[in-house]
């Protein structure tokens, strides 16, 4: 966090409304995109996040400055995200990162028949990863693309750090046993194409 970010915290604890605005730009970003990972639907993320900001507003009082802000904020969004999948059963998000362009959200000016393709990838991976219980979900967000260590997962999702690396294995192999799953049918489903290459499992 920057000196104005303090700044802006410390008038916004004091209940200034316009320092917590510049909060609200600064952070709408990370906090949309771990909300979108893990609802998998945009507009389901921007309730989430306006829900998340809210729910910081409120308890602002309860925030510890000696802590990390990004990592307080962020666990709000994570708990929120978690309750809402819990009481219904949303599509998983969808991985991403610089090795795997097509993880990402399809973008608009692609061709058709590029959509097509992507969004065929992009359900396999939500299929995948629904195998996910909602906190291992989020574990898996904060790890891989917020770098999050252990400890700080341990406190974003109020879990031992023991615990986080029992859920981050487990879902590790979760993931690797649903995906070896999904290439066997698919191999099933084209038994003479002898030059198709195989998919890699992905490395988590």
């Amino acid at each position: 966090m920057n000196d104005n970010e303090a700044i802006w915290l410390a008038r916004a604890r004091a209940g200034d409304d316009d320092a917590f605005t510049h909060i609200v730009e600064a952070y709408q970003k990370p906090v949309f995109s771990l909300c979108y990972r893990m609802l998998g639907n945009a507009g389901d993320a921007e309730d989430a996040a306006q829900e998340a900001f809210l729910r910081a507003y409120r308890h602002l009082n309860r925030y510890d400055p000696n802590r990390s802000f990004a990592t307080w904020l962020l666990s709000i969004a994570s708990h929120y995200c978690i309750d809402r999948l819990r009481k219904k059963r949303l599509p998983s998000f969808s991985i991403d990162n610089e090795a795997h362009d097509w993880w990402q959200p399809p973008d608009p000016g692609p061709t058709p028949e590029a959509v097509m393709v992507m969004d065929e990838k992009q359900l396999r991976v939500r299929e995948l990863l629904d195998v996910l219980a909602p906190k291992d979900r989020a574990a898996v967000v904060l790890h891989y693309w917020y770098d999050y260590s252990y400890e700080e997962i341990a406190e974003s999702l109020a879990l031992s750090e023991s615990a986080v690396k029992s859920r981050l294995y487990r879902a590790r192999r979760a993931l690797a046993e649903s995906w070896q799953t999904q290439e066997s049918q698919m191999e099933m489903l084209e038994p003479n194409n002898a030059e198709r290459t195989p998919y890699e499992t992905p490395a988590f």
